[in-house]
């Protein structure tokens, strides 16, 4: 029977595991090699410990309503996208609020977990673990992994032959804090991520000219949407979810940015190259003024200066900075589990490693959604903190190994594509875990119970507290999380007081409120006609389908 439960890392998925553990009557010890919680997000001018921190002026990507602990909103003050200090603040909030610091031994490294003799039966783990040179030994019933995936940089050196011969700074992004020592440098940087626009961005303002270096280009989206509201609480909803797993694609396919035209700002991504994108509300200004240079993907160097695949060459370099990600690690592991769990593609729904006799090991944080991490990574410890208790059941490790191993000999073959480093999509893999706990939200049982409910959750932001509803987990609060969701998006932004104008309800005021349903029947039905398909046999090529359907999302909050 499971009950001792060793959690390794105090950060996000930490923290998440830690009150999952709690909730489910488990005795959790956590391990935090630095001296305090947060993980990445706890900022540090100099660390010293080679973890991966923030930088000093980063935004959260993803605002506060969808990017909360389900049972914990934030204050309605706090703005709906936070520098690291705020956002740390809120997990030190979650953290004193459910008393999880009490569980946490800080300055602790993790130096191996091993199954023990008789796991096959027990399922235990030996963890060893030092704390300021003194070695300990403990048995746990199970182990869940919250070191996230931004542990061991990844530097590739090794692709530019020439590199040995430039003499200026090379450093990767995790190296990164501010921008006071790059004064009046020309710098490029590698890669075009969410790191790497922010980077380039903010060093723009010191620096003499920064190139920014991509071997793909990316769609641009801005923190805000149509009347100023959070882009991720606009577009994130279940009805739009709907409708894009059952129409043409040509119906829905969004013009990412409809005010920014990628190709003129050689941002625009290759035909046949995978879709991605960034948040970034400033870079398109930074090249619109000429403090960014939008570069091809890096050929060769030399002493100074650095070559370019599209022939280009830009002299004088001063430094180079690589934003080109991280790699999975995990130092504590023998192989050949080590290398089982830095796979993505072999764990089961991103969580459960496979081939184990008993499913006593989780990796948690190990993803990359179209939402939010925080959100997914509690999903999962609700999961797995289940599973561990034999409240929920997985299939057979056997068949989980077999079936990893199928997926991956194809994808060598070329038969199917990796798609282990694309963002999942949010709704789909948080909908597929919280049905796993019994947690899904029932939408037709909410239509007939509490129809104001069940519009906000269908309609509206797919927000966390919607998988605290019903079912395992239940939270008393949620309705109420949801239906004042709006208050908290709007309260911190409206610090000046104007006069409310009184103008009636306009038509198009109506059919945002009341045209999604009949639009999305309508669709529907068209969709499924005879009609429709006659359509698209006669009509559709060379044609161009109306493809603004999110006009009719209800915008008033």
């Amino acid at each position: 029977m499971v009950k001792k439960v060793a959690v390794i890392g105090a950060g996000v998925s930490g923290l998440s595991s830690l009150k999952c553990c709690l909730d489910e009557d488990l005795e959790p010890t956590c391990f935090e090699r630095s001296n305090d919680f947060g993980g990445l997000w706890k900022f540090a001018e100099t660390p010293k410990d080679g973890m991966t921190r923030v930088y000093r002026s980063l935004v959260t990507n993803v605002c506060k309503e969808m990017s909360c602990y389900s049972d914990f909103p934030y204050q309605e003050d706090y703005p709906n996208f936070m520098d690291h200090e705020k956002f740390w603040e809120y997990l030190r909030e979650f953290a004193e609020h459910f008393d999880l610091l009490k569980y946490i031994r800080f300055k602790t490294n993790v130096c191996s977990v091993t199954k023990r003799p008789d796991f096959s039966e027990t399922g235990q783990w030996d963890v060893v673990t030092e704390t300021e040179g003194k070695q300990d030994r403990a048995v746990f019933d199970a182990v869940m992994v919250c070191t996230g995936q931004f542990l061991s940089p990844h530097l590739p050196l090794e692709s530019y032959s020439g590199i040995h011969k430039f003499k200026g700074q090379v450093l990767h992004s995790q190296e990164y804090r501010i921008p006071d020592a790059f004064q009046g440098k020309r710098i490029v940087v590698v890669g075009l991520g969410n790191t790497g626009g922010d980077i380039a961005v903010e060093l723009s303002r010191t620096a003499a000219q920064v190139f920014l270096s991509t071997r793909t280009g990316t769609w641009i989206l801005s923190r805000s949407s149509g009347g100023g509201y959070p882009f991720n609480m606009m577009i994130t909803r279940r009805w739009y979810n709907f409708i894009a797993r059952v129409l043409p694609s040509y119906f829905i396919n969004l013009d990412k940015n409809p005010q920014l035209n990628h190709e003129n700002y050689g941002l625009k991504i290759a035909k046949g190259q995978k879709q991605k994108f960034i948040v970034n509300d400033e870079l398109p200004t930074c090249i619109l003024c000429g403090k960014v240079t939008m570069k091809a993907s890096i050929k060769d160097f030399t002493e100074s200066s650095i070559i370019f695949e599209d022939g280009t060459i830009e002299t004088n370099i001063d430094v180079v900075i690589f934003a080109t990600g991280y790699e999975f690690s995990f130092p504590f592991f023998e192989e050949p589990l080590k290398s089982l769990c830095s796979k993505k593609i072999m764990l089961y729904k991103q969580v459960f490693p496979p081939g184990l006799e008993r499913t006593t090991l989780a990796i948690i944080g190990l993803i990359s959604l179209t939402g939010s991490i925080l959100a997914g990574t509690e999903l999962q410890a609700r999961w797995a903190t289940r599973v561990f208790k034999g409240l929920c059941n997985i299939p057979p490790p056997q068949k989980l190994m077999a079936e990893a191993t199928k997926k991956e000999q194809l994808i060598k073959r070329g038969v199917i594509k990796d798609t282990s480093q694309d963002k999942l999509d949010f709704i789909s893999y948080m909908d597929e875990l919280a049905q796993c706990i019994g947690s899904k939200p029932n939408i037709p049982l909410l239509f007939i119970k509490d129809p104001r409910l069940a519009w906000e959750v269908f309609f509206g932001p797919c927000s966390p507290y919607q998988y605290r509803l019903m079912g395992p987990g239940k939270w008393d609060g949620a309705r109420n999380a949801i239906l004042t969701q709006w208050d908290r998006t709007i309260k911190p932004m409206k610090t000046r007081i104007v006069p409310e104008s009184s103008k009636p309800a306009s038509l198009s005021h109506y059919l945002k409120v009341w045209g999604t349903p009949l639009l999305l029947a309508s669709l529907i039905l068209f969709y499924k006609s005879s009609l429709f398909l006659k359509l698209v046999q006669n009509k559709l090529q060379g044609r161009v389908f109306p493809n603004r359907i999110l006009w009719f999302i209800p915008q008033n909050p």
